[in-house]
């Protein structure tokens, strides 16, 4: 590379990695661009050093404002391309002007001493990232690295996981890879959630798969579920459909019952939390096996009875109310209060009274209400023929803001 040339070097995880072609463009820098960390495999280079910290966009703008033509070697951990500055760096001294030369990562070299498949495997980034990137990762794999932060750290990120129902998975911490202080070992989530790692660490997680799968419309025979308190599988279908789900939102379903809304929503956003509010707990105890069945990590049961039950919940992007008996009314001011910008509410009613009842509330709280009734019919054996039984009527109220 001539003057004025820019090269993104992956250290590995150390200096040790480097081929021939990145220790030559490293001696020839005149620029080193790095974090303080990397810099410091570097005390003797003779190049101008720019610490890389939080305003990392900003800094490198600065540098390609006034560096001019001299040789600018930014250094990455790992591979820059993989949740690192390589495109940022793209991005900035434009297309065609950035050589990138890869490395081993940290999930390879964790990989590599676990002896797992890591092709297997999800990989998430919460390194300064949201913990939300978590949850749609666990649903939709059982094996996932994590990269962490001081924030989500591994105890941490234990904790969450036992919250989630996973008290089963293990974990391995593979910290200081690569450096002299380099360990790892596997640890429970009640061994990992109590301990203190080294900031420099890669999470592993592991489950066993679980014995059933998430799918629209699951039947009601295979729910663990108190007869007669079960939100019927076409008004599931329906009821869904309504709430406009996508990964990364927070549901609470309110008056959750054996939790079947809440289990089939993470089936149709994985991603999305759900909050299974239910005050009697025989019910609470399905909503769990119905989770264990299911994996559905999703599934939050919260024991309690609404509104109360709510004050403490994280604001929502959706709510579902399938339950709220004389409270009904109370639950949707409050549901309509903490309802999160673009946020839609879905009322299922089986009662006229409840009916009008979510109808004014609703109102009452500005949103617009459009009213679904749904009339189920399923076919029965009859005389070596069919005929169809009709369940009662259901109508499903839907909140949703006004268009100005």
């Amino acid at each position: 590379m001539g003057r004025g040339s820019v090269t993104v070097v992956g250290l590995g995880m150390s200096p040790a990695d480097l081929t021939p072609l990145a220790r030559e463009r490293l001696a020839a820098a005149e620029i080193l661009a790095g974090g303080r960390r990397l810099l410091e495999y570097f005390p003797e280079h003779a190049a101008e050093k720019v610490v890389l910290d939080r305003q990392v966009a900003a800094t490198l703008r600065e540098l390609a404002a006034r560096r001019g033509e001299r040789r600018l070697v930014i250094l990455a951990s790992g591979d820059p391309n993989f949740f690192g500055v390589g495109p940022l760096a793209v991005r900035i001294f434009g297309p065609g002007q950035v050589e990138i030369l890869p490395n081993i990562t940290a999930v390879q070299a964790a990989a590599a001493r676990l002896q797992v498949a890591w092709q297997e495997a999800r990989v998430v980034s919460l390194h300064g990232r949201s913990a939300a990137l978590l949850s749609e990762a666990l649903a939709t794999a059982d094996r996932i690295f994590i990269y962490t932060d001081p924030e989500n750290s591994p105890a941490a990120i234990a904790r969450e996981l036992l919250a989630r129902g996973l008290a089963r998975a293990r974990m391995a911490v593979l910290e200081n890879l690569g450096q002299p202080g380099e360990r790892w070992g596997w640890y429970s989530l009640e061994e990992a959630a109590r301990q203190t790692f080294a900031p420099l660490n890669v999470v592993y997680v592991e489950r066993e798969p679980a014995p059933a799968r998430v799918h629209l419309g699951l039947p009601e025979e295979e729910l663990a579920h108190e007869a007669g308190l079960l939100t019927k599988r076409e008004v599931r279908a329906v009821a869904l459909a309504h709430l406009r789900l996508l990964p990364g939102l927070i549901l609470w379903d309110v008056g959750a019952g054996s939790g079947s809304v809440g289990l089939e929503a993470g089936g149709v956003a994985p991603g999305v939390t759900v909050y299974a509010v239910e005050r009697e707990p025989r019910r609470l105890a399905q909503i769990a096996a119905n989770r264990e069945k299911y994996g559905a990590v999703w599934l939050i049961p919260v024991p309690g009875e609404a509104p109360g039950a709510l004050t403490a919940l994280p604001d929502p992007d959706r709510v579902f109310v399938g339950g709220g008996g004389r409270a009904l009314a109370d639950i949707l001011a409050l549901t309509a209060r903490r309802l999160r910008p673009g946020g839609r509410v879905v009322v299922a009613a089986t009662l006229l009274a409840s009916l009008e009842t979510a109808r004014e509330a609703l109102g009452r709280a500005g949103l617009a209400v459009e009213v679904v009734q749904l009339m189920v019919s399923r076919s029965r054996a009859l005389a070596g023929d069919m005929y169809l039984q009709a369940h009662n009527p259901v109508w499903l109220l839907i909140g949703s803001p006004k268009e100005d």
